[in-house]
């Protein structure tokens, strides 16, 4: 097995230590390092408590839980966040940028999201034409239509 290695800088010793989803996933917890009263309608950065370097050639996406809207009632607002591999600096702390849909409050520790590590994409070069020449599928939302 290859093993890629994520150097990670801990701002906060109220989070636990990052692992995989208790073996059912490869995406790893993000954890919340502060405690936060949010109202509906507000806006928060909410501090991951995590500075961390990419290996080389990664990219790293962050992504809600299934569960986090359910039970705080947040969005991410920018759906997913990127995280290139020169954000790396002791400074550079993951956040999650959430917007609250009712009154909620967070606590230090509390799983909000997680995350995976990707290679970048390699370069496409593009290519222009009259037709792609292929048939058309119906369109976009058009997968489980009868």
């Amino acid at each position: 097995m290859q093993y890629e290695t994520i150097r990670i800088k801990y701002h906060s010793d109220g989070i636990e230590r990052l692992k995989y989803i208790d073996g059912k996933s490869d995406w790893i917890d993000l954890r919340s390092a502060e405690d936060v009263s949010l109202k509906k309608g507000d806006f928060h950065l909410v501090n991951l408590g995590v500075s961390v370097e990419l290996p080389p050639g990664y990219e790293l996406i962050i992504a809600a839980r299934s569960s986090t809207f359910k039970n705080f009632g947040l969005i991410q607002t920018n759906a997913i966040g990127v995280v290139d591999e020169s954000y790396c600096g002791d400074e550079d702390i993951l956040r999650m940028p959430v917007y609250a849909v009712r009154d909620t409050e967070i606590h230090v520790n509390d799983r909000l999201c997680q995350f995976r590590i990707f290679t970048h994409q390699p370069v496409i070069r593009f290519e222009e034409v009259e037709s792609l020449g292929n048939k058309t599928r119906g369109g976009f939302g058009s997968t489980g239509k009868a």
